[in-house]
């Protein structure tokens, strides 16, 4: 959007009309196919294309992504499900949803910096105590992170969903040599970003699992690992969320301390003896 703005003074009269009803339609806009926008506008698709090329943009798909990128977090419940329903329209729901997963982890696969991702498995192997924070939407992420750090780590936690008081308390000793893995996607949650803010503070190392380098998340943390999300009527997928978390957790356990096999093989034998798991 600002992006927009700053250009606004050297636009022709037909660049200008496509800026002006992005700006003012800019949920609706976000999602439009270059077709779509060109029609609203009242302009050539051709327009439109070169539109984004001189905003700096390589294509129309990169300015829409920005465009989605820069509004999913700004958006109500309500413009939400608004949104979907001129997305979805007659499409079938379960083939959209499915092949927006699909596209979301194919993005997320070639958009990861497989040097920040292995710096954050050291960091995490090396800390002196682990702190995982999902709050919202975000907190099955970190349940399910914390489930099997526990059974890799003596000194791992997961700070629960609560007042703001009581995240506080959850963290009082958190402190340098530590890490706190913060996780929160469209609509950021205020609560993470606060904890995180004291979690730099106290010289904690923070790792960050986000949607991308515009997140409020950057800029507070020392390693960002990105993740693509989308925007799924008044909810966001977090299916590539979800497998980024798979790979972090397989390759923090090559790396954490004593022997997995020997540590899984008394797990199984208590599992066995509890009954933990139906035998089949």
């Amino acid at each position: 959007m600002h992006v927009i703005e700053a250009f606004s003074g050297s636009m022709s009269k037909s660049q200008k009309r496509i800026a002006q009803y992005i700006l003012d339609n800019f949920d609706k806009a976000a999602f439009m196919t270059a077709v779509r926008l060109a029609r609203f506008a009242e302009v050539s698709e051709s327009t439109v294309v070169r539109f984004a090329m001189e905003l700096g943009y390589d294509g129309y798909p990169d300015m829409r992504r920005a465009l989605q990128d820069s509004m999913r977090g700004k958006l109500t419940s309500v413009q939400r499900i608004k949104v979907a329903k001129d997305r979805l329209g007659t499409s079938d729901i379960l083939t959209h949803v499915l092949s927006s997963d699909i596209e979301q982890i194919r993005q997320t696969m070639e958009e990861t910096d497989s040097v920040h991702f292995a710096k954050a498995v050291d960091t995490i192997v090396d800390a002196k105590s682990i702190y995982i924070l999902g709050l919202r939407s975000s907190s099955f992420l970190a349940k399910f992170m914390g489930f099997y750090f526990d059974l890799l780590f003596r000194n791992s936690r997961v700070i629960s969903e609560s007042p703001d008081s009581e995240v506080f308390e959850q963290i009082i000793r958190l402190s340098e040599g530590d890490v706190l893995i913060a996780i929160s996607f469209p609509r950021y949650s205020r609560r993470t970003i606060k904890t995180m803010q004291y979690a730099r503070s106290v010289g904690a190392t923070i790792v960050a699992i986000t949607d991308g380098l515009a997140s409020p998340l950057t800029e507070l943390a020392d390693i960002t690992l990105c993740a693509r999300s989308d925007m799924i009527s008044f909810l966001d997928t977090l299916v590539a969320p979800l497998s980024l978390v798979n790979a972090l957790v397989v390759a923090v356990s090559e790396k954490a301390p004593g022997d997995l096999y020997e540590n899984f093989e008394r797990l199984e034998r208590i599992w066995d003896e509890y009954g933990v798991y139906e035998q089949i």
